[in-house]
């Protein structure tokens, strides 16, 4: 199995407690967030990981080079930033399969890959994984008719319900007809409007979550992801 990693954020919102690194580099109990979301992916079975770097590139791809444990990486290096569409797009033309798994830099997810992966090979479609959290309002709420993704909430709406887990399996040429100017948001400019005309199946994961995109989820990740350590 293949994934891409969208790693090239310039983490603003969490200078305060890390800086001089680029946010998939925060340290998490003295290791990089990134070398454990690559641990966890070589555990559930991945060989070949695309990774998406863009600020502060080299720091990244110093330390993890062409290879990490039994993965193969393969790097996509943004020259000037992208958006995470433009980003994405670059990064599926180095896939090899037809259909690659897609994570964010910044957030945990022990996602059910196995289960994820049986839908794609059933029905050929899309996927989205989907998290139920007590409150959406930092998120938007993602609503579902049976499994199909219909709507994409606002981020003002509060209380318990299903997000965008920010994982998705996807067509290597899903981005191959869009045309945007770069940049552009995967999220807001193509996956919004994209629902309407083709059939996105919400998978609702029960693993472990944490996205540690603010300081104070960055904190609390040192402890939460202590088990992914060893």
């Amino acid at each position: 199995m293949e994934a891409v990693i969208l790693a090239g954020g310039l983490g603003t919102r969490l200078r305060a407690v890390v800086q001089d690194v680029p946010k998939p580099m925060a340290p998490i109990a003295g290791r990089p967030f990134l070398e454990i979301l690559l641990a966890n992916l070589s555990r559930q079975g991945f060989r070949r990981v695309i990774l998406s770097v863009g600020y502060m590139a080299d720091s990244i791809v110093d330390y993890f080079g062409t290879h990490f444990g039994n993965l193969e990486l393969q790097y996509a290096i943004e020259e000037e930033p992208l958006g995470t569409g433009g980003a994405l797009s670059e990064a599926l033309r180095h896939c090899t399969s037809d259909h690659a798994f897609v994570f964010n830099g910044d957030t945990f997810l022990d996602l059910e890959v196995g289960a994820m992966e049986g839908i794609w090979q059933q029905d050929r479609l899309p996927v989205i994984a989907l998290r139920e959290v007590p409150d959406t309002s930092r998120y938007g709420r993602v609503e579902l008719d049976g499994r199909r993704v219909v709507n994409f909430g606002e981020k003002t709406n509060a209380g318990p319900g299903r997000i965008n887990a920010g994982c998705y399996v996807l067509p290597v040429d899903i981005l191959a007809d869009f045309k945007s100017p770069a940049p552009f948001s995967f999220e807001a400019d193509f996956l919004r409007y994209a629902i309407r005309d083709t059939e996105f199946v919400g998978f609702v994961s029960n693993g472990l979550f944490i996205d540690i995109g603010i300081p104070e989820d960055f904190v609390r990740a040192q402890t939460m992801l202590l088990p992914w350590l060893s």
